[in-house]
């Protein structure tokens, strides 16, 4: 057991056609901790991108995933690295896009459903439990009759684009806190809408 160390997953979809999706926000949380670390991705055998780096000297470990499966098979390549560090579900933290929450606004939250998200769906199913913490990344709901299928696979809208940057540094802030002052702590900072925090 390694009472240091955190595995953080960014949820998203390999390959350049999916990089800038709504779907692929988790991976773009990741990527921006892998930088403010100054930590590079190397492949690891369980099939995934990982990065190792610290939040500040003598900090918390915290080591960086980006699945190179789909969505929907996110769950080996998870399982595979937990089982590789030898963590529990509990010091897991999953970074993925959010349907149900408005862009822009974060929630926070350990357990509890997928909420129809297939990456979260498949991980919980491997791992054998839902008792992960988990960082929801606002994206909104698709407008008019779009079927959210397309919608989270579509790229962010040049206005979103905008606001980009600093919803993914509140979501990698949110993550260092969630591994440092504990998931109670980190919600009554985050889980208010953002006008209000």
């Amino acid at each position: 057991m390694h009472d240091d160390v955190w595995l953080v997953v960014g949820l998203g979809n390999p390959g350049p056609q999916y990089a800038g999706n709504r779907h692929n926000v988790g991976r773009m949380v990741v990527d921006e901790l892998a930088a403010r670390f100054g930590a590079r991705y190397s492949r690891h055998k369980t099939g995934a991108g990982v990065a190792e780096g610290r939040d500040r000297p003598g900090g918390t470990r915290f080591v960086l995933a980006a699945p190179q499966t789909y969505m929907n098979e996110s769950g080996r390549p998870v399982g595979a690295l937990a089982k590789f560090y030898s963590l529990p579900p509990e010091r897991l933290i999953v970074v993925h896009d959010e349907l149900d929450i408005p862009f822009g606004d974060l929630r926070l939250k350990t357990g509890g459903g997928h909420g129809g998200h297939n990456g979260v769906r498949d991980i919980a199913l491997v791992l054998g439990s839902p008792e992960f913490p988990r960082v929801r990344v606002g994206i909104g709901r698709p407008p008019g009759r779009q079927a959210a299928a397309d919608f989270v696979l579509r790229d962010f809208t040049p206005t979103e684009r905008t606001e980009l940057p600093l919803l993914i540094g509140d979501a990698a802030d949110a993550v260092v806190d969630l591994a440092d002052l504990g998931i109670d702590a980190a919600q009554q900072r985050w889980n208010a809408p953002r006008a209000a925090r």
